[in-house]
């Protein structure tokens, strides 16, 4: 691992001399007044700010769209399959359709095993967790109900003493797992009393404006009027109310709805009993309890994440709505996860899979606190270095701990602290805010445990059926791994340790002083090169420079 690096290094060093010539890196500073950004941007200008360039746009982007312009232009670019562990995904989504990658060697629907992998009809992946269109919701468990369910029996009312020492850290796990079951219980039935309150609220609110609107029928604009010749203090305050929940479109239903959710969340999510395979009869604790699932990646067309993610990786160009960091790629559905978290097995497996049948990408936005058989991922991550697949997952957006170094973050590619592979690829999430307000507020971060940082904040998506802009950490690994997917298209030659390097070398330092993330009403400030092992945010346009002359290198050996 060592020479590896070293040799990398050398590499680099090579392209330095060898691109005198070219557009060197930007080093990016407040005090550079032509990048100072006073978030005076209009709507249109953000729309796809995450794919603009800081020195053209003023917009502290990737600078995607300068890299096609004067670099790519001209260009053919192979063809890449980037694998989407993460939720179900509408397939046949207009400007995603055409991205879904086909397993030739299998035979639609004939229910065999063509080519016999151990997989029965995947042709466009694998649904790990067995959804199809008729089921109900489904809620598979949390990481912390599951390691409950594991030692509750050997655990519950034993005290630290009575533990062997070489079970020490199942104690521990299983009494974290407690205390996040007790967390999410609290946080769900505070969620309950606040749906109450709203309705209360809500109930009010209309009854006063009935006097006004008899047929109950009003407009913002109405309220706002009648807000201005109404004495009543107390019917002023009710009737803003109603503004607020006109505007965020909340009524009788969507109260009812919410409160329905945290019902389940208590009920099903939250219950140490409830199992979340119950759609497969899987073992979830027997790496060799296969075959399970099926192939139906679109699921019960209920949740979107994997939809979103998908959009951002590789949505057509040219969509009015959404752009793709790469248009060329394909895309292979590996779902792992519902309403809760993913198991580790679901995690190898699938990675396994993306790394047997061609993907040179995995995308895996998504994090847990738990993890019952890191054993698993940890082979599953070994193997995809053999086949020389580049992992890339999010840093998270915890609502207790924000900090990866002194957090439990799974998965990871490091045990105690040492790394054992060289694919593996964690980000964190920024906004365009070149100011304190750099990173999203809710981005974990980590000068060890999370690598780089990406855009993150005010990304267009698909939805199931629509679109929207979202922020988080799933988003900025989803940007991180259309870059990914893009160098290896223009640079096949590249592996995906070089890749790593690459992404993690050439992006952008930026020189100031941040918000260090957290739920605190008062922020600290430090160097946000202090909030990442590279201390950088990713630039597509620096990667593919770097990337030509690394390659070029390795064509002369």
């Amino acid at each position: 691992m060592l020479f590896r690096k070293v040799f990398i290094l050398f590499l680099v060093l090579i392209f330095l001399n060898l691109n005198s010539c070219k557009p060197s890196y930007h080093a990016i500073s407040l005090a550079n007044n032509s990048f100072k950004n006073k978030g005076d941007f209009s709507e249109n200008d953000l729309k796809f700010w995450h794919l603009k360039d800081i020195e053209k746009d003023s917009l502290l982007g990737i600078s995607l769209e300068r890299a096609y312009a004067e670099l790519l232009k001209k260009r053919k670019a192979n063809t890449i399959i980037v694998a989407v562990l993460d939720s179900e995904v509408n397939i046949e989504r207009e400007g995603l359709k055409e991205q879904i990658w086909v397993n030739k060697n299998e035979i639609p629907d004939n229910g065999i095993d063509d080519d016999n992998n151990g997989y029965i009809d995947d042709i466009h992946g694998w649904n790990y967790i067995g959804t199809q269109k008729n089921d109900s919701v489904v809620f598979s468990s949390f990481s912390f109900t599951e390691a409950i369910k594991k030692y509750d029996s050997k655990y519950k009312n034993t005290s630290l003493k009575e533990v062997p020492i070489n079970e020490k850290k199942q104690y521990e796990t299983y009494k974290r797992a407690i205390k996040a079951l007790n967390k999410k219980l609290e946080e769900g039935k505070n969620n309950l009393a606040t749906y109450d309150r709203i309705q209360r609220k809500y109930n009010k609110s209309r009854e006063i404006l009935h006097h006004y609107f008899l047929e109950g029928s009003y407009s913002h604009l109405q309220l706002d009027s009648l807000i201005t010749i109404v004495e009543d203090e107390e019917e002023k305050k009710y009737m803003s109310y109603m503004k607020y929940y006109l505007k965020h479109d909340i009524n009788d239903s969507t109260i009812s709805q919410g409160k329905q959710e945290e019902n389940k969340l208590i009920n099903q999510n939250l219950n140490v009993n409830h199992n979340g395979k119950y759609l497969t009869n899987d073992d979830p604790n027997d790496i060799n309890d296969f075959p399970y699932g099926n192939n139906k990646v679109d699921g019960i067309s209920n949740f979107y994440h994997g939809t979103q993610m998908s959009s951002i990786i590789a949505c057509k160009r040219d969509h009015k709505a959404v752009k793709g960091i790469i248009d060329t790629a394909k895309l292979m559905y590996l779902n792992t996860f519902a309403a809760g978290d993913a198991y580790d097995k679901d995690i190898a497996l699938a990675i396994r899979y993306a790394a047997d049948n061609g993907a040179k990408v995995i995308n895996m936005s998504f994090g847990k606190e738990f993890s019952l058989h890191p054993e698993w991922v940890k082979d599953a991550i070994i193997y995809a270095e053999s086949k020389n697949v580049l992992i890339i997952t999010s840093a998270g957006n915890s609502r207790f701990n924000l900090d990866n170094d002194n957090a439990y973050s799974y998965p990871n590619d490091a045990i105690d602290g040492l790394e054992y592979a060289n694919n593996f690829l964690k980000v964190g999430a920024t906004t365009y805010k070149l100011d304190s307000l750099l990173i999203n507020k809710s981005s974990s971060f980590g000068k060890n445990e999370v690598d780089v940082f990406a855009p993150g904040y005010y990304i267009n998506s698909f939805t199931w059926d629509n679109y929207k802009t979202i922020s988080g950490t799933s988003s900025s690994s989803a940007v991180v791994s259309g870059v990914a997917a893009l160098i290896f298209s223009y640079y096949p030659n590249l592996t995906a340790a070089e890749v790593k390097y690459i992404i993690m070398e050439s992006g952008l330092p930026v020189d100031i002083m941040v918000n260090k993330p957290s739920y605190d009403k008062v922020k600290e400030k430090v160097p946000f090169k202090s909030l990442s092992k590279s201390g950088k945010i990713v630039n597509a346009y620096n990667a593919l420079i770097m990337a030509d002359s690394i390659s070029k290198v390795n064509k002369r050996k």
